[in-house]
């Protein structure tokens, strides 16, 4: 019998995001647990707004968006916050959007680690990852440019497993409690986040898309 397919949209900052998602898709899909398949419509557009300017939609539909928080000097509050303007405002397109933030506080690298480590600690800067990603992913590289090119990423990519995204969700939830025992979570429309890091709420979306296929049990 042929599986139902359930379609996820995603506007993403640049080519790691969507590189990753594509992992992820075919990793659901060629799992024997999953109830059914997944198809995720990824679109790289920092802009959320001129994404759902272009959707053809006629249903309800959810997005997330999938970008950097990097770092607390005013200009990248400034830049930060005004995506989150462009995802208040994409809502308001009558298009009736529900726009999700999935975003890493400092950078995507600290999802990426979260699936070999925890990475509990405050980092000053986004090169500092690069040490971490060497040392948990037996890796050599030089500078994030290198680690960022294409054949390098897929290839680090097809050494994680839908254990290690299970896993990654868990340490992501434990930074969660970490940041609400001593950060004030900011507000800003209706979406909320820190400005401390490290952060990161992409696993929420992961995670609902795991427990809607039955890879994770809908009761935890």
């Amino acid at each position: 019998m042929r599986k139902q397919q359930n379609v996820y949209y995603f506007s993403v900052e640049g080519d790691t995001e969507k590189w990753y998602l594509q992992f992820l898709m075919q990793i659901i899909n060629a799992d024997e647990r999953s109830r059914f398949l997944v198809k995720f419509n990824i679109k790289i557009e920092k802009d959320p707004l001129s994404f759902v300017k272009r959707m053809a939609i006629i249903s309800k539909t959810e997005i997330t968006h999938v970008f950097d928080y990097e770092g607390n000097n005013e200009k990248d509050r400034k830049v930060f916050t005004n995506v989150l303007d462009k995802m208040c405002k994409a809502e308001k397109q009558g298009k009736n959007i529900i726009y999700n933030l999935g975003y890493s506080n400092l950078t995507f690298e600290l999802w990426i680690l979260l699936h070999r480590a925890n990475c509990n600690n405050y980092i000053s800067n986004k090169v500092h990852y690069l040490k971490f990603i060497n040392q948990y992913f037996n890796k050599k590289f030089t500078d994030l440019d290198e680690y960022k090119t294409e054949d390098n990423f897929k290839k680090l990519l097809t050494e994680l497993s839908l254990n290690d995204v299970i896993q990654a969700i868990s340490r992501a939830k434990n930074i969660e409690k970490l940041r609400a025992e001593t950060d004030e979570k900011k507000q800003y429309g209706s979406y909320k986040y820190y400005e401390t890091n490290p952060h990161v709420s992409l696993w929420m979306q992961i995670e609902k898309i795991l427990k809607d296929v039955g890879i994770i049990n809908k009761s935890l």
